[in-house]
């Protein structure tokens, strides 16, 4: 009877992972007296006897005297190890199933399943010289995040993730070296002999000795380049990169780190008004072809992706990212000012809606530097508004330009409002670009029509006004082309050929829009 203490250990978080574990093979109670005697009171066990956690003495599920054999066998593993607990279980359990105490042996052949279970989940298919803490790092734009596995003999006995301190890293420190004072700096967690990263710190030399003097021994930091331990530090890296989706994730959708944005946004810009409503503009093209622009919205700092919209630039008259801006602006704020004009009393009357069109930005934000501000502005003159506030955010150093300021404006480096903007810029951004894609590919595919003899732009503008697409074309008979206004059969049949030989020498990615030998 009486209290029994282990320890110290310096991975509270891997020895977290290890009690999880234990509680399975080894399921002793963990239950305060109180708990334990409301238990015996109501005839019912607690969650963790549901879930398989404790072996429930509270409710008769297991003899005091079984119990007590549970806790010396734990006591054991925590004395000596696991070296020795499989072959000793496994006697036990044929020693109570030839005895007939088939209860035993049916809890003793659990015991043993929860074990060897938590054995592979943790070995995987490491090899046994696996040995040391790996550690990688994950860096996405402004922001890195990092893991670690610490392994015993091809065990993972412990992981962990940090998010690396941002204003660090933007100010130009080493990231690892943050990192590694993260893991290592308080004292709290064992230093191994060994540390394999998967980036080669700046300052390598400095770090092993700043490792070398808290351990109090040698420590050796390794950067593997292929076999084993390169490919467990890709594993290592992919969980970091989990990690950071998860913080970015949580940080987009926290109400109070979107409101603190907002606000630094308005002050930065010195705004008349919090700007609720954002709304971003961005350009994409490929040499002038297919030139496609997109607009997204965020309200409350959150996208509202029931108001993006797309446009198709017209390029009749030249094409440059200027001119494009110029009229993707005018025409959205068009539409605005048109709206607003709509009786609101006539469209209540007649059961309308107002078109999404109508709503004011607070904001209008353009991918950009000063010449795209200055095309937007433009726009805004031309039309006589005077009300939304402009700023474009320029991609290479990050940098927010305003109309008729000769210099960009510099946001803090960890700025709240700063990664909003990029947020909302690389929105717009994925936006545009999948519509340009999926324009692309119907251009390519429509390109195919141009190569069949005889085939004049009025034959091919009626052909795709009846099927729609070149690919039901393909699929149509001789007599449903003949019917075309101006195709005949004759034509039919050489259209039906052209495409057949062009299918097998060419073939269009959807995902690209490229055409690619078959």
């Amino acid at each position: 009877p009486g209290l029994k203490y282990f320890g110290p250990y310096t991975n509270a978080w891997a020895l977290r992972n290890t009690f999880e574990v234990l509680l399975k093979v080894f399921p002793v109670r963990s239950c305060s007296s109180s708990n334990f005697s409301r238990a015996q009171r109501s005839k019912r066990q607690c969650l963790l006897g549901d879930i398989g956690k404790c072996a429930a003495p509270c409710v008769d599920w297991i003899s005091k005297e079984d119990h007590q054999s549970l806790a010396l066998r734990l006591n054991d593993f925590m004395e000596s190890g696991m070296e020795n607990l499989l072959p000793s279980l496994q006697a036990e359990m044929l020693s109570a199933s030839d005895n007939e105490e088939f209860e035993r042996a049916a809890r003793l052949r659990d015991q043993i399943e929860s074990f060897e279970k938590a054995q592979r989940s943790t070995q995987g298919n490491f090899s046994d010289d696996l040995d040391g803490d790996f550690i990688a790092l994950y860096q996405d734009g402004f922001h890195s995040a990092g893991s670690i596995f610490s392994m015993q003999r091809g065990s993972i006995k412990g992981s962990r993730s940090w998010i690396v301190d941002q204003e660090m890293t933007l100010e130009g420190q080493d990231v690892f070296a943050s990192l590694l004072f993260s893991i290592y700096g308080n004292g709290s967690i064992s230093i191994p002999r060994n540390i394999y990263l998967n980036t080669q710190p700046d300052n390598l030399p400095e770090l092993e000795q700043w490792l070398t003097n808290v351990n109090g021994s040698k420590v050796e930091i390794k950067v593997p380049q292929r076999g084993d331990k390169a490919e467990l530090l890709d594993t290592v890296k992919r969980n970091a990169q989990y990690s950071l989706i998860q913080y970015v994730s949580k940080r987009a959708t926290d109400a109070a780190i979107s409101g603190k944005a907002l606000t630094e946004i308005e002050e930065m810009l010195s705004l008349p008004r919090t700007p609720l409503r954002i709304e971003c503009f961005d350009i994409s093209n490929i040499s002038g072809t297919s030139v496609v622009a997109s607009m997204v919205v965020f309200e409350d700092g959150l996208p509202k992706k029931s108001e993006y919209r797309r446009f198709i630039i017209d390029t009749s008259e030249g094409w440059d990212d200027t001119r494009a801006m110029h009229q993707v602006i005018t025409r959205r704020l068009k539409r605005m000012l048109d709206d607003r004009n709509v009786d609101l009393a006539e469209v209540s009357e007649t059961g309308g809606r107002i078109s999404k069109f109508a709503y004011p930005p607070a904001l209008i934000v353009v991918d950009g530097g000063k010449p795209q501000v200055s095309a937007a502005q433009r726009a805004l003159s031309e039309l006589g508004i005077s009300d939304i506030a402009l700023c474009g955010l320029a991609k290479r150093l990050e940098e927010v330009w305003l109309p008729n300021n000769s210099d960009p404006l510099i946001f803090p480096r960890n700025s709240e409002g700063l990664y909003l903007l990029q947020r909302i810029r690389d929105e717009a951004h994925r936006f545009a670009i999948t519509f340009h894609r999926s324009r692309r590919s119907k251009v390519m595919l429509e390109s195919l029509l141009d190569e069949i003899p005889g085939l004049g732009s009025a034959r091919r503008a009626a052909l795709l006004d009846r099927f729609g697409s070149v690919s039901a074309i393909r699929k149509a008979e001789v007599s449903e082309l003949a019917a075309t206004p101006g195709i005949g059969e004759k034509l039919a049949i050489t259209i039906i050929e052209s495409l057949a030989q062009i299918g097998k020498s060419e073939q269009v990615n959807m995902t690209t829009g490229e055409i690619t030998g078959a």
